[in-house]
């Protein structure tokens, strides 16, 4: 008599848990989506015309400008030197130095094409399942999960079932 007792105080007392294992049937699936931004590099090429010049001579400097040279040499000869020599020497580079500086021009006569490259970073978006949302149905009881299996529609799943009493 106190064995049927005992155990008629367990079933009244202790919470009572079933777990069954059961198979459900998949009514929908719903793929859940991670966006992943990416760089990808990438070589571009364009082409820029450059000019092409020519030298040409001028034909010589005027007088006035060979004379300032040779006055002006003549005076940085002294003052550096302090002799005549010094002012002699001044003269004659001012007056090389003036006549030369106005005997070269450049004249762009064309273009030619040059290409240039440089590596560029180009976003990229790629789009991966990150997880499914499945509704399913289990004895007339209609249930969501999330999982990582690829379940299809109609599909028979093996899920876990489980009451408590409170």
């Amino acid at each position: 008599m106190i064995k049927f007792g005992l155990t008629v105080c367990m079933i009244i007392f202790v919470p009572v848990a079933v777990n069954a294992e059961n198979f459900a049937t998949v009514m929908q699936v719903i793929p859940n989506y991670f966006y992943n931004k990416s760089y990808v590099k990438e070589k571009s090429c364009y082409t820029e015309e450059e000019p092409i010049y020519e030298k040409s001579s001028a034909g010589g400097a005027n007088g006035g400008g060979v004379l300032t040279g040779i006055v002006l040499g003549g005076l940085l000869g002294k003052g550096a030197t302090g002799k005549d020599k010094g002012a002699v020497a001044g003269a004659v580079l001012g007056g090389i130095i003036a006549a030369n500086r106005n005997n070269i021009n450049s004249t762009i006569i064309g273009h030619k094409p040059i290409v240039k490259c440089e590596t560029i970073r180009i976003p990229q978006t790629t789009k991966t399942i990150k997880n499914y949302k499945i509704n399913y149905e289990w004895n007339g009881i209609i249930g969501s999960s999330y999982t990582y299996n690829n379940y299809h529609v109609g599909q028979h799943i093996p899920v876990s079932v489980s009451i408590s009493a409170k």
